[in-house]
């Protein structure tokens, strides 16, 4: 799980948040647990049994308006309610001041309140864009990451099968590398994974007998990519003669990457082949499928209706003694 407080939060997105603490250094050591975001409209009313206290706290113009209109007796016994329930923090938009009971009940309960200028639609969205990237799931993996048409095609198969030497070429024919080597691999959503270079190693590529390269200072800008979503797993191994290899699509294999399951298209790899083709032709069937078209399943489809339409013809004939 990410390690995140309050602290850390004003220290690394001030700009971006335009977050003004209200309450000092009060709270901000507090740890950050969960990328939810929560309008706490039905605590402030008195309810709350289901409060989603381990949530971030956002006010916006309509509670503050609540809050305002109350009594300060009635105020205050609300705001003590909601606040004995440990929060990370709270947050106003639109640069309204908050009343300052809550200030000061927030601060006797160590629960930092920050003030900012945004308005609550783009704080919530800027909040929860930073935080679901700050909590998603991660992992790294050995391989090259290459976008061909468009696709991310992540190469994998042991050390010195040729993953390196076919993305170069890849880049020499005008698609992108994204990462060699180490695959730094994030969960963006339920069926989405992306995938860049580390931060060390960036866009540099080993290749054995020259060395290390630098790509983008090669090739040029338009020669890399920061991060793209994986989309198929070409697998490299060494072609063996006795071994089954897919012949014609129909088998479906996936790899679970952070449980996501990505296509996988393992290719023997034998001198005098052509990796770089038959990756441009990957790219390029993976994009037929998006869009509905599968040209082993049609292809299938077609050969068992000939079969069918050959069978009742041979029986027709057969039996026909004119």
């Amino acid at each position: 799980m990410a390690h995140l407080t309050v602290a850390h939060l004003l220290a690394e997105r001030d700009e971006h948040f335009e977050l003004t603490p209200l309450t000092g250094q009060t709270g901000l050591h507090k740890p950050i647990l969960s990328s939810e975001i929560h309008r706490p409209g039905l605590a402030l009313s008195g309810y709350t049994s289901r409060f989603p206290n381990e949530r971030a706290q956002v006010l916006g113009e309509t509670e503050l308006a609540y809050l305002h209109d109350m009594a300060p007796e009635q105020r205050r016994e609300r705001l003590g309610r909601m606040f004995e329930h440990p929060m990370p923090f709270l947050v106003t938009t639109k640069g309204m001041q908050p009343p300052e009971d809550l200030v000061e009940i927030a601060a006797k309960h160590d629960t930092a309140v920050l003030a900012t200028r945004l308005s609550t639609t783009t704080f919530v969205y800027r909040l929860s864009v930073y935080l679901d990237s700050v909590f998603a799931l991660r992992t790294s993996q050995h391989g090259t990451l290459v976008d061909v048409y468009g696709v991310g095609l992540l190469y994998t198969g042991r050390s010195g099968i040729g993953k390196s030497e076919c993305a170069l070429d890849l880049v020499e024919r005008g698609h992108r590398l994204v990462a060699d080597d180490v695959v730094m691999i994030t969960k963006k959503g339920p069926d989405v994974i992306v995938g860049k270079a580390s931060d060390i190693l960036g866009h540099h590529m080993e290749v054995r007998g020259i060395g290390i390269l630098d790509i983008e200072r090669l090739f040029g800008i338009r020669s890399v990519r920061m991060q793209k979503r994986i989309e198929v797993v070409v697998k490299l191994v060494r072609w063996e003669g006795g071994a089954d290899y897919e012949r014609l699509g129909l088998e479906k294999t996936f790899s679970q990457i952070l449980g996501v399951a990505v296509p996988v298209v393992m290719i023997p790899v034998s001198p005098g082949k052509n990796i770089t083709v038959i990756s441009e032709v990957i790219a390029m069937n993976h994009m037929l499928k998006v869009y509905g078209e599968n040209t082993a399943e049609r292809f299938s489809q077609r050969l068992a209706e000939e079969i069918k339409r050959r069978r009742a013809t041979d029986g027709y004939l057969e039996a026909d003694t004119e």
